[in-house]
């Protein structure tokens, strides 16, 4: 693969240390380990190659794999989430929380100044919350499997647009000179639709406008 490929990916991704899956696109495997949802939708994701809307250990590996290869690959913290940095832990005042009507409590998911993070302890008034990402830190262990290179100008928009909103079924593209036309029956919100719009101006040679026509049955 090179830098602008657009591929669709099956993945299994593990913590190395312990075995636990923490995302995966492969429906069998989850039945297998227990962890099936079922309103989750399991499908290949895609993925434009060189992008960097993915972790950078995944998409190096990526870069030297062919269509219907399979990899088995190690991801250190530096190329996956990070490390763990003491910085982002944070005591912050119970008064805050009882600002906004919430009461904290350890392991509760909070998302502050733009950053998620969780709940570490409640003491003294003060709440210790950790804005380290939870894989921040972690060995994690990849397979990885390219399904299939998406190489027309609709496909590829579908693929941009299904990075963004994960829908059940694609949604339909029509490429017509240099505009692209998106057929959904989602209501986005503006910003939304801009940086999908932005994402297909800079990936998909050619297209200068993009129209989001919503479509109901």
């Amino acid at each position: 693969m090179k830098e602008g490929d657009f591929i669709l990916l099956d993945f299994v991704g593990k913590i190395k240390e312990t075995g636990e899956i923490f995302d995966l696109t492969v429906e069998q495997v989850a039945k297998e380990n227990g962890i099936h949802n079922p309103d989750f939708v399991y499908k290949p994701i895609p993925v434009i190659v060189g992008s960097h809307m993915i972790i950078k250990g995944v998409e190096d590996e990526l870069m030297k794999m062919s269509v219907n290869e399979k990899k088995k690959i190690i991801v250190k913290p530096e190329d996956g989430f990070g490390n763990r940095s003491e910085k982002l832990i944070k005591l912050i005042p119970v008064s805050e929380f009882r600002k906004q009507e919430m009461e904290p409590y350890p392991g509760m998911p909070i998302t502050m100044n733009g950053l998620n993070g969780r709940v570490l302890a409640v003491s003294g008034g003060r709440v210790k919350v950790d804005f380290n990402h939870i894989l921040a830190g972690k060995e994690l262990e990849y397979d990885l499997e390219i399904k299939k290179l998406i190489e027309t100008k609709a496909e590829k928009v579908q693929a941009i647009f299904n990075i963004f909103v994960k829908t059940k079924q694609d949604v339909k593209a029509k490429i017509e000179n240099d505009i692209a036309e998106i057929y959904d029956n989602h209501s986005l919100p503006k910003e939304v639709k801009k940086d999908i719009a932005d994402a297909i101006k800079k990936w998909v040679e050619g297209i200068k406008k993009i129209r989001f026509i919503e479509e109901f049955e």
